[in-house]
């Protein structure tokens, strides 16, 4: 047995004699075909949620969904809505193996196949040629952006051929669009500017999204080796829009796309200054308005002057497309840094996004949100509705919900060009993949209750016969103290924080694989706001507000509902006095809720009485440091941030 501890998943060595413009730079590791993994315990158990609930039912539920819409065939207009959903819609019918889900969305892609037009095409004609007030046609490249997303995992299910030939006739139109079609810019680029010119902003996204294809290109591209398909993710490369002042983007969704396109077009120019490229902007964008735990920013729709701390709300859609981006950027580069901020946004912020039972989301979820009622005047940047729980609102994040569980499922392991595969999220799964020189199919069960448990069990349950192949394990940056047991012999290895520990042996059915990680209490400051944050391992924890839920809306089968604080929550936390575990519960089927939130923590702290709701309804600013606290200090308890609907995350301290 060979155990190498590494800072990354290896890059493959380039082939001898090969260059930048004709080939791709192979990717370190490879996601799974979809199905290939089932997801079991509580994840699993949201997919049922999802089947079951909004997500499942969307098309009962969305107007956008009815049989009139472009995507399938007509002169209306088909645009984001659809796919959004059904890129999560359909892995959702092959991880629930629901044959109601699977046959509507058959339904739906056998359709979009049909949009096809001589010319290659596809998709609602209305956007093919979008006509402006001043007699301007302009085609909008948004949506296949993200059918092509959709229409790729069937394929991966099917092995259709219609899908890339579908996908090759389509890039040939665009290939073969004039300059002044392909993605062009009018003076100032906003959204005002393309609303004058054709009556609406939609068709000014594809300038800010135009990345989004190259990922399609590049898979076209691994098939069939055609290098014209690099020359044209040249081309949507070089069209994207510049950043718009000294940050990359001030719009939510636009920012979490587009951060990462300078790495994923690295794998053309192979060279790492995309990916520097990409986490400059990154670091530059979260050092400002990321002043909240796990990984999301202040931006209520857009990033606004002053607006930095954590009461400021971040949209689903952008946690969703974030993670999307984490998981292919972990493919591309290998590292577990990318892992690690998929884990936090999904593990902390996606889950509050929504209803326990999954029949509602909200269109925001920020890291200090108290109250969650369905006023219209909050101190966001849009007006209206966006923090009350609903079936029926909230457009494009009521599709785009879809693609969360289902992807996060899809990604928990990876293949790896060396013949192996990892353990990239650690979440309670089974994963069969071909492994070792000789392609030997191997299933390998992975038992945990993690992130509420420290400790995650890998067995490898079925292999025809033994042999050898590496297997990689990601160490996250949180974690001090990681342990590997082989067959209960411990790997005489520390990896550190943030590593990837790689096990290379002849691995035989029965092998089993223990790890532990233990989780230890810090605090997490933040400068810009002088709040401090309580972490237990890959979780943050929030004050235990008991939760108040009152329907405002809907109906009996689809409510909305607002929830109000059944208790108090402006504490200020005891600087330096210890904070503990104070009880651990079993991990339940739905366990992110607050009553049954697996791990409660205790902590010292005072009522900071002034710290109140602003008007309109928003919660106030924290603090500033020192507080002035009169009050005589008590015990509260925090739960994960996951699991509370109602949340302060981010507290003053007390001295």
């Amino acid at each position: 047995m060979t155990v190498d501890l590494l800072d990354r998943v290896p890059i493959p060595e380039a082939p001898a004699g090969r260059t930048g413009r004709t080939l791709l730079r192979r990717c370190p590791m490879t996601r799974l075909p979809l199905g290939s993994i089932q997801a079991q315990g509580w994840l699993g158990h949201q997919l049922e949620l999802m089947r079951t609930g909004m997500v499942g039912r969307l098309d009962e539920l969305s107007g956008f969904l009815g049989p009139q819409n472009g995507w399938f065939g007509g002169e209306e207009p088909g645009w984001e809505e659809q796919p959004y959903w059904l890129r999560g819609f359909y892995p959702l019918g092959i991880l629930t193996d629901d044959d109601r889900i699977k046959v509507e969305a058959s339904r739906w892609i056998e359709a979009v196949i049909r949009t096809r037009q001589d010319d290659g095409y596809f998709g609602a004609s209305y956007h093919k040629r979008v006509k402006g007030d001043h007699g301007g046609e302009l085609p909008d490249l948004w949506p296949q952006m993200v059918m092509l997303d959709a229409l790729i995992l069937y394929y991966e299910t099917t092995r259709d051929k219609r899908i890339p030939e579908l996908a090759e006739g389509f890039f040939r139109w665009c290939e073969r669009l004039p300059d002044d079609q392909f993605i062009p810019r009018l003076a100032g680029g906003e959204w005002q500017s393309w609303r004058e010119e054709y009556g609406t902003w939609k068709i000014g996204v594809q300038i800010k999204r135009a990345g989004d294809m190259i990922p399609h290109l590049h898979w076209l591209y691994d098939l069939t080796g055609e290098a014209w398909l690099l020359d044209l993710a040249t081309r949507f490369y070089r069209s994207v829009l510049p950043p718009v002042s000294e940050w990359l983007d001030d719009h939510v969704v636009n920012f979490a796309q587009r951060f990462a396109y300078p790495a994923i077009y690295s794998r053309q120019d192979d060279s790492e200054s995309g990916v520097r490229q990409s986490e400059y902007w990154y670091g530059q964008h979260m050092s400002t308005w990321g002043q909240q735990p796990r990984g999301i920013f202040g931006a209520d729709e857009r990033i606004r002057t002053g607006k930095t701390d954590p009461r400021q709300g971040f949209e689903t859609c952008g946690m969703v497309e974030f993670a999307k981006q984490f998981y292919h950027l972990s493919r591309i580069t290998g590292l577990p840094l990318y892992a690690d901020r998929a884990e936090d946004v999904m593990l902390n912020h996606f889950p509050a996004a929504q209803t326990p039972d999954l029949t509602g989301l909200h269109y925001l979820t920020a890291a200090n949100m108290p109250q969650l009622d369905a006023g219209e005047q909050h101190d966001f940047f849009n007006k209206g509705r966006q923090i009350c729980y609903s079936p029926h609102l909230y457009r494009c994040c009521q599709h785009n919900v879809a693609m969360g569980w289902p992807w996060y499922a899809q990604n928990l392991w990876q293949t790896t060009a060396d013949g192996g595969v990892a353990a990239w999220m650690y979440g309670a799964s089974e994963m069969t993949s071909q492994v070792g020189r000789q392609a030997i199919q191997a299933t390998i069960e992975q038992r945990t209750d993690y992130p509420f448990r420290e400790d995650v069990a890998l067995r490898v349950t079925t292999m025809s016969r033994e042999t050898v192949f590496p297997l990689y394990l990601r160490v996250p940056r949180w974690c001090a103290g990681f342990a590997v047991f082989v067959n209960g012999r411990k790997v005489d290895k520390e990896p550190g924080p943030g590593s990837v520990v790689r096990i290379e042996r002849e691995w035989a059915a029965g092998d089993e694989i223990d790890i532990e990680m233990p989780m230890s209490i810090s605090r997490s400051r933040w400068p810009r706001n002088l709040s401090v944050s309580v972490d237990r391992g890959p979780l943050t924890y929030s004050v235990r507000i008991p939760e108040k839920w009152q329907r405002c809306g809907g109906d009996d089968r689809w409510p909305e509902w607002e929830v109000l604080p059944d208790g108090p929550w402006n504490f200020a936390l005891v600087a330096d006095d210890d904070i503990a575990v104070a009880e651990k519960r079993s991990v339940v089927d739905q366990p992110w809720t607050v009553e049954a939130a697996p791990v409660e923590l205790e902590a010292r702290a005072k009522r900071v009485d002034h710290w109140t709701l602003d008007e309109p309804a928003t919660v106030g600013a924290v603090p500033g440091v020192p507080v002035s606290a009169d009050a005589r200090s008590e015990s509260i308890r925090m739960i994960p941030l996951g699991c509370a609907r109602l949340r302060i995350s981010c507290l003053p301290e007390v001295q």
